[in-house]
């Protein structure tokens, strides 16, 4: 890809994502696509090195690189995967890993000829320091990370520190939900909420589509999961509806030591990753949706993502008892939020049982499209917009480095920092 102008009147952000534009399709790539109506979007993959093996390179991943690679994923949204040196979580060459990514963003700006109107840090990762001082720059809470750095296999106290550094180099702190805003609250910024969205036009073909196939004599009713299935699941409420002897359909990938036995059950079918093309065929299927998460802090400050898909599917849910769900829960008569596997099963039980009713259909997507992307991407542009007009208000008594101008996006040779404003 040569360098290249893009209309100078449209911005360019810069969003760092926690997983490969690759990888399940979560809200940092939902966010992106309703995004690039307003702005073009340079991605950046979670670095790589030549090392990694290929299983981890996501699909289509080429194979061991000592070079990034930049290419465009659609029109307005550039991609760049960066490459790090081997062993890039040790301690000593994780100090090299984020500047080698900011500089590699830096070079993939200066390919495609551009500016960056705002980093945003979808990780505690340091991708915001050294930026140009027009730059503003955004932390997008997807998750209490620091909650969940056990489940993640991550050191709590590194995290913290992580955490502390990422919210200080903020204009912007955007947080997923009440209980996340609340924890960086204590760190001295004022979060503003940013939870997670759907894309309900992406579900209307549930009504129209073949449904996908299921094993010969499979039960109906169905209760289903869609999503991954790891240790943030509780086992126990899915065990309990495959107790109720109704079908129970598991869309998504799984931890393979887990989760054996209840997909052993005649009554469980579980299907892997499917392309979010194939979504609705499967949807089709179901006629409960399910939201089992564990009753952990990490859960807690979350926004499940499958809730609001359920819903832009026109199916009823069923889920944890937790604030998100029970948020939920006062916004729609189609959700529930219960505690225990007894109540949860009954409950799971009895929608199932209720007659299909095209008002109920409608009555749930109306509230998934108050919960779009595109809503969020309008709520995200508008806050972003402030963030900048308080950083240019600050910018322009601050004195500038001579590496903040664009050829380029140097980082500031004497270490500088600016101090951030947030607005929320």
């Amino acid at each position: 890809m040569g360098q290249q102008e893009t209309t100078p009147a449209r911005p360019l952000t810069v969003l760092a994502s926690g997983v490969s534009w690759d990888g399940v399709r979560g809200s940092e790539r939902a966010l992106t696509e309703a995004l690039n109506r307003f702005t073009d979007v340079l991605w950046v993959d979670p670095p790589v090195s030549p090392a990694t093996p290929r299983r981890y390179r996501r699909f289509g991943a080429e194979g061991p690189s000592w070079r990034p690679s930049l290419r465009t994923e659609r029109s307005g949204v550039y991609r760049l995967t960066p490459v790090v040196l081997p062993g890039l979580t040790r301690p000593v060459i994780r100090t090299t890993t984020w500047p080698l990514v900011r500089r590699q963003a830096r070079w993939a700006l200066r390919r495609i000829g551009r500016v960056p109107d705002a980093v945003v840090a979808c990780s505690l990762d340091d991708i915001l320091r050294g930026w140009p001082a027009r730059t503003a720059t955004v932390l997008y809470g997807t998750d209490d990370w620091v909650a969940g750095a056990e489940l993640m296999g991550q050191h709590a106290g590194r995290l913290h520190r992580q955490e502390r550094r990422a919210v200080r180099a903020a204009d912007l702190v955007l947080a997923v939900t009440p209980q996340l805003a609340d924890r960086w609250r204590a760190l001295g910024t004022e979060p503003a909420l940013l939870p997670n969205g759907c894309d309900p036009d992406a579900y209307l073909a549930v009504d129209t589509v073949a449904p996908a196939p299921l094993p010969d004599g499979f039960p109906t009713p169905i209760a289903g999961v869609v999503g991954q299935l790891n240790d943030r699941l509780d086992a126990e409420l899915l065990a309990a509806v495959a107790d109720t002897g109704m079908g129970l359909l598991l869309v998504g990938p799984r931890n393979p030591d887990r989760w054996e036995s209840l997909v052993a059950r005649p009554n469980v079918h579980h299907v892997g990753a499917v392309p979010f093309a194939e979504l609705p065929r499967w949807l089709a299927r179901i006629d409960v949706g399910l939201t089992p998460y564990t009753d952990t802090a990490f859960n807690r400050a979350s926004f499940p993502l499958k809730t609001l898909e359920y819903l832009a599917a026109g199916r009823p849910v069923v889920s944890s008892d937790l604030p998100a769900s029970r948020g939920l829960a006062e916004e729609s008569a189609d959700v529930f939020a219960v505690a225990g596997p007894a109540e949860f099963a009954a409950r799971v039980r009895e929608l199932a049982d209720v007659p299909h009713d095209p008002d109920a259909v409608r009555r749930r997507r109306a509230v998934a499209q108050r919960h779009s992307w595109a809503a969020r991407a309008i709520r995200f542009t508008q806050l972003l917009t402030l963030a900048r007009s308080d950083h240019r208000d600050m910018g322009s008594a601050a004195t500038k480095d001579p590496d903040d101008s664009m050829n380029g996006t140097g980082e500031p040779a004497n270490g500088r920092t600016r101090t951030p404003r947030r607005t929320g």
